[in-house]
């Protein structure tokens, strides 16, 4: 099958990587462009990105494809028989996806329609799931809507995921199915069947705000914050007008440190904060301005932070 392929991170190139292995002809590739990184804010290309110029493949990253006429032009003479779109960052307009003759193939991590929208990940932690998947789609104008192609067997979480790792894990089981479902959509033994509107939910874009910390919520909700929001928009409180990010944390399981909400209580080198119910063990935290230490490491060098409230 000849694919145009749009993907952005690491887990699409892996998706990308499939496709190579499967034996489809790759005539095209579509990444964001390159994006300032680092304390030297250079240039960096995204993962697809330098996957593909290390093994010469066509690769373009255009600011923008809604009212693109040259790039619309572009993709309609590759003569591509389907899309194929991972985590690519961007909306493709309906005159790009009317384009391939196949359709424009997605995989979204979740379960749809449950969580639709541009953070099903996040979203599942936040609310205490426990269990996960992923579905291939066609893509079609609405967010998400598309009629499904395939879905994975609900995948069972343990209650400590963090975001990062369970969306690459349900890419990766993305990734594993892509092949066939190509397959099948190309023979034509594949019938996309429509979503039961009705049964949707939908996710909503985060953003940095999101990853404050109100110490007035329960421990059970930071801590989901804690590892929905790995690695963005990350987890933050304030101390002494400084910026304090919490990297790594889990509830406290005794009643005997528990203390106001946000206030701080040493147990010997264990970091314990109230909360609106219950307290939380800080494990890993990062002052501003500073490198990331373990909390133990932190209280050596903060010997004030005793008593301290949190977030004021």
């Amino acid at each position: 099958m000849r694919i145009v392929f749009f993907g952005s991170p690491t887990e699409a190139a892996a998706s990308l990587e499939s496709l190579i292995a499967a034996g489809h002809d790759i005539a095209a590739i579509y990444s964001q462009p390159d994006r300032n990184s680092g304390r030297g804010r250079n240039k960096t290309a995204t993962p697809v990105k330098a996957f593909a110029l290390q093994n010469e493949l066509p690769v373009f990253t255009p600011k923008g494809l809604r009212n693109n006429v040259e790039e619309l032009e572009r993709l309609t003479k590759l003569n591509a028989d389907a899309f194929v779109v991972v985590a690519y960052g961007r909306i493709l307009p309906i005159e790009i996806l009317q384009v391939p003759p196949m359709g424009v193939v997605n995989i979204h991590p979740s379960l749809l329609p449950k969580y639709r929208g541009p953070s099903p990940v996040v979203t599942a932690i936040l609310e205490g799931e426990d269990t996960a998947g992923v579905t291939i789609m066609l893509l079609d104008e609405g967010m998400d809507t598309g009629p499904i192609l395939a879905q994975s067997t609900p995948v069972r979480l343990s209650g400590t995921e963090k975001g990062a790792g369970l969306q690459s894990a349900l890419f990766k089981e993305g990734v594993s199915m892509l092949p066939d479902v190509l397959k099948g959509l190309q023979e034509g033994s594949l019938t996309p069947r429509p979503q039961d509107d009705s049964k949707a939910s939908v996710t909503s874009l985060l953003e940095r705000s999101d990853g404050e910390i109100d110490w007035s919520s329960s421990a059970e909700r930071i801590d989901r914050m804690i590892r929905a929001y790995d690695p963005w928009p990350g987890t933050f409180t304030s101390w002494n007008g400084k910026g304090l990010k919490v990297l790594d944390a889990q509830i406290s399981s005794g009643t005997e440190f528990e203390s106001g909400a946000g206030v701080v209580v040493l147990d010997e080198d264990r970091l314990i904060v109230g909360t609106g119910s219950g307290s939380i063990e800080l494990k890993k935290v990062q002052l501003e301005g500073r490198q990331a230490v373990a909390a133990a490491d932190f209280l050596r060098g903060q010997p004030d932070f005793d008593g301290a409230t949190l977030g004021t």
